[in-house]
């Protein structure tokens, strides 16, 4: 089937109707305020374009008694209100009676819909949940590294940069998989009551484990205009390159924060240089070493951030597979980054970077090349393999490469590069992610996207094929 809509009782134990479709894609589905018919929209193609349709079910009978097509609307939110049925296109508004007879359309034009839905409760309280995690999160990946460099003795800086290597490549990847089963197990709150549960325990280890260093600098200032103009700066060029999947290129949505963006990180960089107490010492790029560290690492987040996103959307959208298919293609990549992670950090206090980076390096190259000829046809084990090869290659660059690039950093700055490049490789990740977005969306709509669909998909692989390429040429040339 492409979709399937399960309607439960009020005791969640027991199924009251199962829709199964296999000709259309569901995309939604709600429940009448009355309980007695459900609502399923789909999308679907009639002569050869797409068309979203809402079908009409009672809850005791699996034939819809009632079809509307809505044409070649984009849906994008589905929900009753007043009495009627709503969906959101990204232009229009489409509402159509309960029992389907009726229609209205209301078009607005111009994308204006695109970033709206139709509830919208949760969504601050979820937003500023967010907010918390990434200001927790952006506080503490600097704070490791920092304590992997300057708490270990040269010659196991990368072996203890490999170890937290773990929570920057294997977490993140695994945690969506846990996520993902427990909400259809025990329901979507069970993953945050677990995170919550493992907060408290992290904060007790913490307190107990952590033992307090030297007296802290009481003199340190923290320069407020600073870090107002290195968030402006950062979070104009994220919001830029992330509206530059979802807008046209005219947009002041993408241009106006590229230029603020740009400006405030101009003037960042010219503030740091002349105040006493800089948020960030523009000394470290003084290091040649720290310099090519830091391009070499911006390369890579724009090669493979964005492949975690492209390969569900391939698995799911073009094979015709399922969320567990799309999970099973990322799983082992994600595993040998447990493994893989320490024993990089290992080999480089060993063998050297460069050795290690090379190889590395040449898997995160071959692996990406290989996906950019990937089409419908190909079986998920090959994709799978693909995946895996890549992985190992970005599994054996994020800890060599960074521990390598703050080694020659004076004690005292180490925590500035790694701050200071983790920004930078947000923004790079970002660029890369909405290149390969825009790469499938653009392209899937266009005549030759539509004659072959994989091309797409293989765009968007090529382009971070095109990135590994040139990560591993950086390695070559400057990595030693």
């Amino acid at each position: 089937y492409k979709g399937s809509v399960t309607v439960y009782n009020n005791t969640f134990d027991k199924s009251v109707i199962q829709i199964n479709l296999s000709s259309t894609f569901i995309m939604d589905a709600v429940l009448s305020p009355d309980s007695k018919t459900v609502a399923v929209l789909t999308l679907g193609q009639s002569n050869g374009s797409y068309e979203s349709q809402v079908r009409f079910y009672h809850v005791d009978e699996k034939e819809p008694y009632a079809t509307v097509s809505l044409g070649n609307l984009v849906p994008l939110d589905l929900d009753y209100e007043s009495g009627a049925l709503w969906v959101t296109g990204e232009d229009e508004i489409a509402i159509v009676s309960p029992n389907g007879k009726e229609t209205a359309t209301y078009s607005l034009g111009r994308s204006y819909l695109k970033g709206c839905d139709l509830g919208g409760d949760g969504f601050a309280v979820l937003l500023l949940g967010r907010v918390c995690q990434a200001i927790s999160t952006g506080m503490l990946m600097p704070l490791m590294q920092t304590i992997a460099m300057t708490r270990f003795p040269r010659g196991r800086q990368a072996t203890a940069m490999g170890v937290a290597g773990i929570a920057m490549g294997f977490a993140p990847n695994i945690g969506p998989t846990i996520g993902g089963a427990m909400s259809f197990s025990l329901g979507w709150r069970s993953f945050f009551v677990l995170l919550v549960v493992i907060m408290l325990a992290l904060a007790a280890a913490a307190a107990v484990a952590i033992k307090p260093s030297a007296a802290p600098d009481k003199s340190a200032r923290l320069d407020v205009v600073s870090l107002a103009q290195s968030t402006l700066g950062f979070g104009g060029l994220l919001l830029a390159f992330s509206n530059a999947s979802s807008f046209s290129f005219e947009s002041p949505f993408i241009w106006a924060p590229l230029v603020l963006g740009a400006l405030f990180l101009v003037l960042f960089v010219r503030r740091q240089k002349r105040v006493d107490d800089p948020l960030i010492s523009m000394d470290i790029f003084s290091s040649r070493q720290y310099r090519a560290g830091f391009i070499a690492q911006n390369l890579l987040n724009a090669s493979f951030m964005g492949v975690t996103l492209i390969v569900p959307l391939y698995v799911e959208g073009l094979c015709g597979g399922t969320a567990l298919e799309a999970g099973m293609v990322l799983l082992p990549g994600t595993v040998s980054a447990l493994f893989l992670n320490p024993l990089a950090g290992v080999l480089t206090d060993k063998l050297g970077v460069r050795p290690v980076a090379l190889v590395a390096g040449a898997f995160l190259a071959a692996g990406a090349v290989l996906m950019s000829f990937l089409n419908a046809d190909t079986p998920l084990y090959v994709v799978m393999l693909c995946q895996a090869v890549r992985a190992v290659g970005v599994s054996g660059l994020v800890g060599p490469l960074t521990s390598w690039s703050l080694a020659q950093l004076p004690r005292p700055i180490v925590a500035d590069g790694s701050s200071f490049c983790i920004s930078a490789r947000q923004a790079c990740a970002s660029l890369g992610t909405s290149v390969m977005v825009f790469l499938i969306t653009v392209v899937g709509a266009s005549s030759m996207g539509l004659a072959n669909p994989a091309l797409a998909y293989q765009l968007a692989f090529g382009f971070s094929g095109l990135m590994a390429v040139a990560t591993l040429g950086f390695i070559v040339a400057k990595v030693r």
